[in-house]
């Protein structure tokens, strides 16, 4: 059984790619909508909501987590792996290691206020690919756009085109989508940011280094579709996204934590 946790629903995307690669895969979702955004929280509160999350899959009967939230991968990655004694996957290493796997030199990051203020992405790059540029922009506002559904509104291009016009003009090569919200703009942020531009999603990278370690560790590996939808807020418009990006129903059940 794998759990995956975002602090919304933007970590669908993660499930989303992941049932495209294992179908049959078991996993138990949690979205902590109600304590939504994280990235304008401290660090040690996105932990100790981080804790929470983890404890809860956990009692679901996870026995591998997925952080699919760039915020907490960046500011409790390191506070999780060292606190859980379970294999902890999370979104920053993945999407890093796809960047520097295709040659990339010049990479733009884009991501909420926390997580690029944390640098995560950055000092990541530069340990792995010394010579590598590296170029961030905070978008704090393409959470609340991707929440609303605003997926081909004209301010949505707007706001893209504003944010992405510093990151163009470096000439990059690469983008990592550094919030798992951001790969349902992906069309917007392709045209704005150029063709040329090749455009890294964690969701894609996440769920094939997952996929390969479940290849290598058959033991992970449950063969039943056991597919369980948990957050904290059912009131919102969480199941109705969540459907919508999954083009399927799921049943969703309120978490408490």
């Amino acid at each position: 059984m794998i759990g995956i946790f975002d602090s919304g629903v933007g970590g669908i995307t993660v499930v989303k790619e992941l049932k495209k690669l294992i179908p049959d895969l078991s996993f138990v979702y949690l979205g902590d909508n109600a304590r939504a955004p994280y990235g304008n929280h401290s660090q040690e509160l996105i932990r100790q909501y981080a804790q929470e999350d983890v404890d809860f899959l956990l009692s679901k009967g996870a026995k591998v987590i997925v952080v699919a939230c760039n915020t907490v991968s960046a500011l409790a990655g390191d506070f999780l792996k060292e606190k859980f004694k379970v294999p902890i996957f999370e979104v920053i290493t993945p999407a890093i290691d796809s960047a520097i796997s295709v040659g990339s030199k010049r990479i733009g990051v884009i991501g909420t206020r926390g997580t690029i203020a944390s640098l995560a992405h950055q000092s990541a790059i530069e340990k792995k690919s010394p010579q590598t540029k590296v170029f961030s922009r905070a978008c704090p506002l393409f959470v609340p756009l991707v929440e609303e559904n605003w997926l081909s509104r004209k301010e949505t291009k707007t706001i893209a085109k504003a944010y992405l016009q510093n990151l163009k003009i470096k000439n990059i090569d690469s983008l990592i989508l550094g919030c798992t919200h951001y790969p349902m703009l992906k069309k917007i942020i392709q045209e704005k940011i150029g063709r040329r531009v090749r455009l890294i999603d964690p969701a894609e990278a996440t769920a094939k280094a997952l996929f390969d370690f479940l290849n290598n560790n058959p033991e992970f590996f449950k063969k039943q579709s056991q597919q369980d939808y948990y957050c904290t807020d059912v009131g919102g418009r969480f199941k109705e996204l969540a459907e919508a990006w999954l083009k399927e129903k799921i049943d969703l059940k309120k978490a408490e934590l």
